[in-house]
């Protein structure tokens, strides 16, 4: 792979992991525009994501709070049976641009009307990671099933769950960071090693990949302090907003050929 296009799928991948607009239709559609077809390149590059939760949150989880870590294992579970049983439907239905496209709309529409309800009805929900349950945690782990078709979200699906069982946006997200760490883990590690040989088999496509690593580390950290401050006095309409405008401009590229 070109570095400079290592660079910028890195750069993708860390602004839009953990915000709610898909970071997996977006990798899909900007190295469809790049003539880039690596879909593991893509998959492994969140590994750099995920050290960006791990350096974040790392006094958090090394006091291990046995709350916390079996609220993350209820999570995962449901995205853990659902991507192993779907995963070879989703590759082969669900990763063209009309399926994101749909996707991203789907996700906004959603997203709005949780967002003007909440604010209708005065909900602000509990503040604190101690307010994940087991029955919230399991909750938020069905809803990020719904991630696994690409344009849909893993950090909308999370968040929004998290909403609607009664947390706190900033809380929800804060959840959404953590469970990520098991769940993206997972794909990564699972791509990893099914495609090694691919992502190794010369000095510069390891370099590539060094880059893309590094590349979302750095900004998906950045994106994780800078997110959860914004979500604190606001809410996740603005995104929403987002996803509708770049589902409706997906869908006049392929409408106009």
């Amino acid at each position: 792979m070109d570095l400079l296009k290592a660079l910028l799928l890195g750069i993708v991948e860390g602004l839009t992991e953990y915000l709610p607009v898909s970071s997996t239709g977006h990798l899909l559609l900007v190295s469809r525009w790049l003539a880039e077809q690596s879909t593991a390149f893509v998959i492994v590059i969140q590994f750099g994501a995920i050290l960006a939760v791990l350096a974040e949150y790392r006094a958090k989880l090394l006091r291990w709070d046995p709350q916390l870590f079996t609220a993350l294992a209820i999570g995962f579970v449901p995205t853990g049976i659902a991507g192993f049983l779907l995963r070879k439907i989703v590759k082969a239905h669900l990763t063209g641009p009309l399926p994101i496209a749909c996707a991203l709309l789907a996700g906004g529409v959603i997203m709005i009307a949780v967002e003007r309800i909440r604010a209708s009805r005065k909900i602000t929900g509990e503040t604190g990671i101690e307010h994940v349950t087991p029955a919230r945690a399991f909750a938020i782990g069905v809803g990020q099933c719904f991630s696994l078709w690409p344009g849909t979200s893993r950090s909308m699906c999370t968040i929004v769950a998290g909403q609607l069982v009664g947390l706190s946006t900033a809380t929800a997200a804060e959840f959404s960071f953590l469970l990520g760490l098991p769940t993206l883990g997972a794909a990564t590690m699972y791509e990893g090693w099914k495609s090694r040989e691919e992502l190794f088999r010369s000095s510069g496509s390891t370099l590539a990949l060094a880059i893309g690593l590094v590349t979302s580390f750095a900004v998906a950290w950045i994106v994780v302090r800078t997110f959860i401050r914004y979500l604190k006095s606001h809410g996740l309409e603005a995104f929403g907003i987002y996803r509708i405008v770049l589902g409706a401009a997906i869908l006049a590229v392929i409408w106009h050929g």
